[in-house]
């Protein structure tokens, strides 16, 4: 079993693989740059090491987490979500210092992180894809042929993008035209890359995606779906576990394609396969090779602790679970609750939290690093917090999440958590009917009101006193 674990990340991530290393018995390091100093994952674990002034270089620095995690005496890095967890240079890296990479090997990363790689290797197992070019598009010539060919509308992608960004839809050969150039400079800058490629556009599809577990003894599982497709401009807002649209049958089939392709490129460790779902037929999408960030509701409806299983697996032990092991009860939902204004284009908010208070009662989570007083930096993602509601049915989910949303107090900023209470109560979401188009056809869900809360008025005339009598 491993001893000593870095984790490099921040945040909420951090915060939850040290909980989970503290239950293993394992020591947990926290690495910070300054913005960091006072921040939770830095105050949770057993030793915390700066990464200096810079608030992104050292997050960003495999060379020096690395360096520092066999200075400290560490065996293994886990790299959570977002940063390094998906650089295959990285674990690399980690392989040749001797180091145990929490997550798949270098190659397997590498391999799934290249979107025409990945697309290839699903053709080979049987898996199905979306139509679209075989490679890398060598020019916006050989895009536009082909896109006349399979029909439009058509997806642009970067080849080595991810979280929603180096992706343009097109409708037309003008607007390709335009995209193509666009594409290739957002893919740059963003990944490092200007290899693109082209798919048809499925449109209006369901967000389906399968949570896997795989050991370095062959076994692979899979812990059932989540459906993401509560999304505005492919980021994920809201994630059910399992998909309340899914037939018992769609459900096994998707579920037997995900340990397929798990099975077909030798994964180990956490992973999730994406499929798009248009009327019965599913089409792979991309496979993210690391923990995700919705991996939360997977727990909730399965019992399965998947930070757990992952330091497990690193450590060369098999899957604690067999899949005939595996059940789902019940319906789990979690809200990205961001620092973000929805009624202004979502801009980020960030500032000091002058109050904080969780919601909590029965089937209610809450993953996060934020309290009251702490200053939100303007330098990393704007997610506050992920408020997870947990119940036996539908109907009962969706009222706990609207309890839960009412119970958060969260002061000081703006956030999602008003707008998410408008998309519980729309009848669409009750009856769940819903796909990806669901978010930018219902703009008018964004009209709500802002309600001062009375805990609201009491902080104020509490803060006016105390600044009164000088306190």
């Amino acid at each position: 079993m491993l001893k000593k674990i870095l984790i490099a990340n921040r945040g909420e991530i951090a915060v939850r693989i040290i909980r989970a290393c503290a239950e293993m018995g394992v020591r947990s390091v926290a690495i910070y740059t300054e913005p960091d100093r006072h921040a939770l994952h830095v105050k949770r674990a057993d030793e915390a090491y700066s990464l200096g002034e810079d608030p992104l270089a050292g997050y960003l620095d495999p060379h020096k987490i690395v360096s520092l995690a066999k200075q400290v005496g560490c065996d293994a890095i886990h790299p959570g979500y977002g940063f390094l967890s998906e650089n295959a240079e990285f674990a690399r890296l980690c392989e040749e210092q001797g180091l145990v990479f929490i997550g798949p090997k270098s190659d397997v990363i590498h391999k799934m992180g290249d979107k025409t790689q990945a697309r290839d290797s699903m053709r080979a197992a049987g898996v199905p894809v979306t139509p679209g070019s075989e490679g890398n598009l060598a020019d916006l010539d050989e895009a536009l042929k082909l896109a006349e060919e399979i029909g439009y509308p058509v997806m642009l992608k970067a080849t080595s993008g991810g979280g929603g960004r180096g992706i343009r839809r097109c409708d037309s050969a003008e607007e390709l035209t335009v995209q193509y150039p666009r594409v290739i400079s957002e893919a740059t800058k963003a990944f490092g890359s200007a290899e693109v490629f082209l798919e048809k556009c499925i449109v209006n599809p369901k967000h389906i995606e399968v949570q896997v577990l795989a050991d370095s003894q062959g076994n692979v599982i899979h812990l059932y779906e989540r459906d993401c497709s509560i999304q505005r401009r492919n980021q994920k807002l809201i994630e059910i576990a399992p998909s309340p649209q899914l037939t018992p049958e769609q459900r096994n089939y998707i579920g037997e394609l995900a340990v397929k392709a798990a099975q077909a490129v030798g994964y180990q460790n956490a992973g999730t396969v994406e499929f798009l779902l248009t009327g019965n037929q599913v089409y792979f999408m991309e496979m993210n090779t690391r923990v995700q960030v919705e991996h939360t509701i997977t727990e909730q409806i399965t019992g399965v602790d998947i930070v757990r299983e992952q330091i497990q697996i690193a450590s060369g032990l098999p899957l604690s679970y067999r899949q005939e092991d595996i059940q789902y009860r019940g319906y789990a939902l979690q809200f990205r609750v961001n620092a973000e204004d929805p009624k202004n284009d979502f801009l980020p908010s960030f500032g000091r939290v002058s109050h904080y208070y969780a919601p909590g009662g029965p089937g209610v989570r809450v993953d996060t690093a934020i309290y009251t007083g702490y200053e939100i930096p303007p330098y990393f993602d704007s997610m506050c917090l992920k408020l997870v509601v947990w119940a036996l049915r539908w109907d009962e989910v969706i009222a706990r999440g609207q309890r839960a949303l009412d119970d958060m107090r969260l002061h000081g900023i703006k956030t999602t958590a008003n707008y998410y209470k408008e998309i519980l109560a729309h009848e669409d979401f009750k009856r769940a009917e819903f796909n990806t188009s669901f978010v930018p056809d219902h703009p008018e869900l964004l009209k709500y009101s802002e309600k001062t809360h009375p805990s609201e008025i009491a902080l104020a005339i509490a803060t006016a006193v105390a600044a009164h009598a000088g306190w």
